[in-house]
């Protein structure tokens, strides 16, 4: 007999959690109480297992990811113009995130009686706006140890960063340090897959306290939200991408589109970059006739670095929590989500489990409420299909994009 999916087992148990949830409205407090401490005692356990593995998992990853662009040291101009071009437009998808959620706030006025605690920590930690960048740019570079013992996000993020530099710079001198840290997120990965067996019951239980403490329009709220989400990775994908093709190198969005068809097609069905990369790579050879050396560099690793889909996703994503929670991020904090979702998306693994760590530790940079992706991961899926479309769609522009602005620089 056939093993159900994890991807299963968690629709299997949202459902459960929001049928127990509702089911509780009507029930007296003699049986809601002990029901919901169960739920609760369960859904931190299994987000206290998330924060766990989260430091070392994005520290070993990000540090990875970079040490990895070694291999590709010869070809200067490839590497840099590629870079470039991947976080100016997943610095362009994160801006338009914030501006659609800003624009049509989803998430107005639907503050969550389960985001309390965190809504009073974050109010908390507020302070003029002078004293917060001082102390945001003192935080940047701590001491490492420091960082990793006290789970502060973005230093962590900056230092990962640095000795991913400098083990690309040290080349081979430190390849048994750089083969320690893909061992270390290989073990992170391995203990993430024993967590994610615990995920059914872990948001079941988040969602039976949400739905059980929560009025029926928060699903109208999620709704909004999806629309929103979808309609402007949508612009990103048909207008903003296609756009700047267009303007760098004259190819027209239709024709683009033609060449792109079956990679896309693939990526919405798969929701996987990782395994749509075979059918990118031809569609960007062949039918977008992008030279082999350019696309065998920047598609492979777009599919690790560029996510303009996912960033803007979790862009919008933290201002709809921080609305559900009443709470209205600064401008500072916006930085903040903006340099973690950016850099988060480095050497991260293309797999669905980590998807949601790294919407986690976004939430985790501004001191946000991680219990909400017990209302992100059951709509996750949905999502997931448009923007790993425009992921791909991001990879395989990028490279035409290379090539154009290359043409007279040799590879090798």
């Amino acid at each position: 007999m056939k093993a159900v999916s994890l991807n299963t087992r968690i629709l299997i148990g949202c459902l459960a959690g929001m049928a127990a949830g509702f089911w509780l409205h009507g029930a007296p407090a003699e049986t809601s109480g002990p029901v919901l401490y169960g739920a609760k005692m369960l859904g931190n356990l299994f987000l206290d297992l998330l924060r766990m593995v989260l430091v070392p998992l994005v520290f070993a990853s990000i540090v990875t990811g970079v040490a990895n662009l070694r291999a590709h040291h010869r070809m200067h101009r490839v590497w840099t113009t590629t870079l470039l071009f991947f976080f100016a437009t997943m610095g362009i998808a994160i801006l338009i995130g914030f501006g659609a959620a800003h624009l049509f706030r989803p998430g107005e006025g639907m503050q969550l009686a389960m985001f309390a605690e965190a809504t009073a920590n974050y109010q908390a930690r507020q302070m003029p706006l002078p004293d917060y960048i001082a102390q945001f740019l003192r935080g940047l570079f701590q001491n490492p140890f420091k960082a990793l013992a006290s789970g502060d996000i973005l230093a962590i993020v900056i230092i990962a960063l640095f000795l991913g530099i400098a083990l690309v710079v040290g080349g081979e001198r430190f390849d048994r340090l750089r083969a320690l840290f893909t061992e270390l997120q290989d073990l992170c990965l391995l203990v993430v897959g024993w967590i994610m067996h615990l995920a059914p019951l872990g948001l079941a239980a988040l969602l039976l306290q949400l739905v059980a403490t929560q009025k029926a329009d928060l699903l109208a709220s999620l709704a909004h939200f999806i629309v929103v989400v979808t309609g402007t990775t949508l612009f990103h994908g048909l207008i903003v991408l296609p756009g700047i093709l267009w303007l760098i190198t004259g190819i027209s969005p239709i024709r683009f589109l033609k060449g792109a068809r079956a990679a896309l097609i693939t990526a919405f069905v798969t929701s996987s970059s990782a395994a749509t990369l075979p059918i990118t790579l031809r569609c960007t050879e062949q039918h977008l006739h992008v030279r082999k050396d350019i696309a065998s560099f920047v598609v492979p690793l777009g599919a690790t670095v560029n996510m303009d889909g996912t960033a803007l996703y979790e862009a919008a994503a933290a201002l709809f929590v921080a609305r559900l929670a009443g709470i209205e991020l600064d401008i500072a904090s916006q930085m903040i989500i903006f340099a973690v979702a950016m850099l988060g998306a480095i050497g991260a693994p293309g797999i669905p489990s980590v998807g949601m760590l790294s919407m986690v530790l976004v939430l985790e940079s501004v001191g946000l409420p991680t219990e909400a992706i017990a209302l992100l991961l059951p709509i996750d899926r949905l999502l997931d299909t448009t923007r790993t479309a425009v992921n791909v769609e991001g990879d395989m522009v990028g490279a035409l994009i290379v090539q154009k602005l290359t043409a007279d620089q040799p590879t090798s």
